[in-house]
């Protein structure tokens, strides 16, 4: 079945400028710029009035309605990257082995690079590269977390994951060695008080 018309209208707050140019959205906002590329979408933008974005697409299927969606959350997580930024706690999880992290900068990348060793007792050491724009510290308020902090919701998430999936645990029983680094809270740099 077709669906002749489907349209999603996204609100835009007055201290972010959102532009569309061939489907590449640019978002400007306090705390920065986010660039994000949907030409590979079908999509169809509009200025509906002043503050609102509409969002459309026509004869479009089950599947093509389903991306008009995804494409307002993308939008959207974008304006709250450039206006709140994102904010990822990461707990160190260890039974019996201390696990030891240490942050660095990365000379030729100039990312945050963040360093993981004595994971189970393992000589090796683990290293991960953080995604641009994502800054790493450790916190000073609770004993054994990292904190990622960024704009972009996918680098911060991604450079989460990468630390999580480099400490898996192999060749033993998973349900006793939980070891590892673990995302313990989620949520943005600048709570917005009501």
């Amino acid at each position: 079945m077709r669906y002749i018309h489907s349209e999603e209208t996204l609100e835009v707050p007055s201290n972010v400028k959102v532009s569309i140019k061939s489907r590449l959205v640019t978002v400007v906002g306090p705390r920065g710029k986010l660039v994000k590329d949907l030409s590979h979408l079908a999509v169809s933008f509009s200025i509906l009035k002043p503050g609102v974005i509409g969002i459309e697409i026509h004869h479009g299927n089950r599947k093509n309605v389903a991306t008009l969606r995804t494409v307002r959350t993308l939008i959207n997580n974008l304006i709250i990257g450039v206006t709140r930024g994102f904010k990822y706690k990461m707990r160190y999880v260890y039974a019996h082995f201390p696990i030891n992290v240490n942050l660095s900068v990365s000379p030729e990348t100039g990312c945050h690079e963040v360093e993981i060793r004595n994971f189970i007792g393992e000589k090796i050491v683990r290293r991960v590269i953080m995604q641009s724009g994502v800054s790493v510290e450790i916190s000073k308020a609770q004993k054994d977390e990292l904190i990622l902090t960024g704009n972009s919701l996918e680098a911060v998430s991604q450079s989460a994951a990468d630390i999580q999936q480099i400490c898996r645990v192999r060749n033993k029983d998973i349900r006793k060695f939980l070891d590892g680094l673990y995302v313990s809270e989620k949520g943005n740099i600048e709570d917005v008080v009501v």
